[in-house]
C-alpha cells in the first residue's frame, strides 16, 4: 500500500482543534496501515495579534469578541465543556488563560527534530484547556517540552533566537494559498482537502481507507 500523507493544521487556543485530534487518533486506532501513514502538523494561529493577558477571563474575552454577553459566552463554552467530555477529554475554562499562540507553534515545529511533535502537540493542548496554563510563557513552554521529551538547553536556544518563526509564518502562508482563512482544524490527505472533522471520526476514517 503507497504511504499516506496527512497535513493538519490547527491552533493550539482552537477547542474544535483539540476535540479534531481525539477524533482524528479515533479513526486512526482503527486504521490497518498505521505505519504507512505519515502526520505532519502545521501552525494557524486564530489570532496573531493576540495580547496574552493571564488575568482574564475566557469567558469575558470571547464575550468581547464575538459581540456576546457574558451569558451566552459562558453557555458556548459550557457546550464544549460537554463535546469534550464524550470525547474523553477534560476541559476547564474557568482556569484557562488568553494567550497568544505563536510560541507554542515554535515550540510544536522545533519538536520535529526528534520526531515529538504529535507528542508535543498533545502536551500544549493539554496545558491549555485542562490545567489552565500560560501557553505564551517561555518558562512553561520549556517545562512542557521536557515532559515532551525534548532537550532542555536546545528549548533555551530556542527561544533566545528567532529561530522557527518562518516556520510557522510558512505554514500560516500555505495556509492562505489553500483558503484556510478561520476554520480550523483543517485536514489534507495526499494533498487532497477534507473537510469533515467536525462530525466525527467516520469520515476521517474514509480519508484513510
Amino acid at each position: 500500500m503507497s504511504k499516506i500523507k496527512i497535513d493538519i493544521w490547527s491552533d493550539i487556543r482552537c477547542p474544535f482543534c483539540y476535540l479534531g485530534k481525539r477524533r482524528f487518533e479515533a479513526a486512526w486506532k482503527q486504521f490497518h496501515n498505521k505505519e504507512n501513514v505519515e502526520v505532519e502538523w502545521h501552525s494557524f494561529e486564530l489570532d496573531p495579534y493576540l495580547v496574552t493577558q493571564p488575568g482574564r477571563s475566557v469567558y469575558d474575552h470571547l464575550a468581547e469578541q464575538k459581540g456576546m454577553t457574558l451569558e451566552q459566552s459562558v453557555q458556548a463554552h459550557q457546550q464544549v465543556v460537554q463535546q469534550a467530555k464524550m470525547l474523553g477529554l477534560e476541559f476547564n475554562f474557568d482556569k484557562g488563560i488568553v494567550a497568544n499562540s505563536f510560541n507554542a507553534h515554535r515550540l510544536a515545529h522545533f519538536a520535529k527534530k526528534y520526531h515529538l511533535q504529535h507528542d508535543m502537540e498533545e502536551r500544549l493542548f493539554k496545558a491549555y484547556f485542562t490545567d489552565g496554563l500560560n501557553i505564551a510563557d517561555i518558562s512553561t513552554l520549556v517545562i512542557l517540552g521536557k515532559e515532551a521529551g525534548l532537550p532542555e538547553t536546545e528549548m533555551d536556544e530556542l527561544f533566545s533566537s528567532d529561530n522557527y518563526n518562518d516556520n510557522v509564518r510558512m505554514d500560516e502562508a500555505y495556509a492562505r494559498e489553500l483558503r484556510i482563512t478561520g476554520v480550523v482544524p483543517f485536514f489534507l490527505f495526499n494533498e487532497k482537502i477534507l473537510r469533515y472533522w467536525c462530525t466525527g471520526s467516520r469520515n476521517i476514517s474514509a480519508g484513510l481507507d
